[in-house]
């Protein structure tokens, strides 16, 4: 049975049941990941998107009144915190603006083409970092264990290669 149907966990956790609680926001995690997947615009959103989407479920389960309609709430509160993490990001500089517009209007085989190359041009451990996040799609803490890094390093090491990459691109 889904998380999505279970009522009685639901209404435990709802209640006040921390055990229950602990137990919905395992079994729903998988969703919010999906939903997160199909509405941030970058793979780091869908962390950020993920955790705020769970603290808040476990802030507000109480408050809400149609438990009916759960998986709709948090489509949109995954929805919500895509698109604030989206403004904050691209409204954080307008050069990254005039970049993702640059990029837009390349032919998807030529920026393709480009993008692996920028990839290969990486340094091995800035490399190493992009691909285990981008292309296996492997959280930051999951990065962190297999390479033995903090979660810090690795975000870090994602952050500089996304601006290499970046870099290339532009030239």
């Amino acid at each position: 049975m889904s998380w999505r149907n279970d009522i009685a966990l639901i209404e435990a956790a709802r209640g006040g049941d921390e055990q229950a609680l602990v137990s919905l926001l395992e079994a729903a995690q998988p969703d919010i990941r999906r939903y997160a997947r199909m509405s941030c615009r970058t793979a780091d959103a869908v962390d950020d998107a993920v955790q705020e989407t769970l603290w808040l479920l476990y802030r507000r389960l109480g408050a809400l009144r149609a438990l009916n309609s759960l998986s709709a709430w948090l489509i949109t509160v995954v929805r919500r915190e895509c698109q604030r993490l989206a403004r904050k990001m691209f409204h954080s500089s307008g050069e990254e603006q005039a970049d993702s517009l640059l990029f837009s209007e390349r032919p998807m085989h030529e920026l393709r083409i480009d993008l692996a190359q920028a990839i290969r041009s990486l340094p091995e451990h800035y490399r190493e970092a992009i691909l285990l996040r981008d292309i296996e799609e492997m959280t930051i803490d999951e990065i962190a264990v297999a390479l033995k890094l903090t979660r810090e390093s690795v975000k870090a090491r994602l952050h500089r290669a996304r601006g290499l990459i970046r870099e290339y691109l532009k030239d």
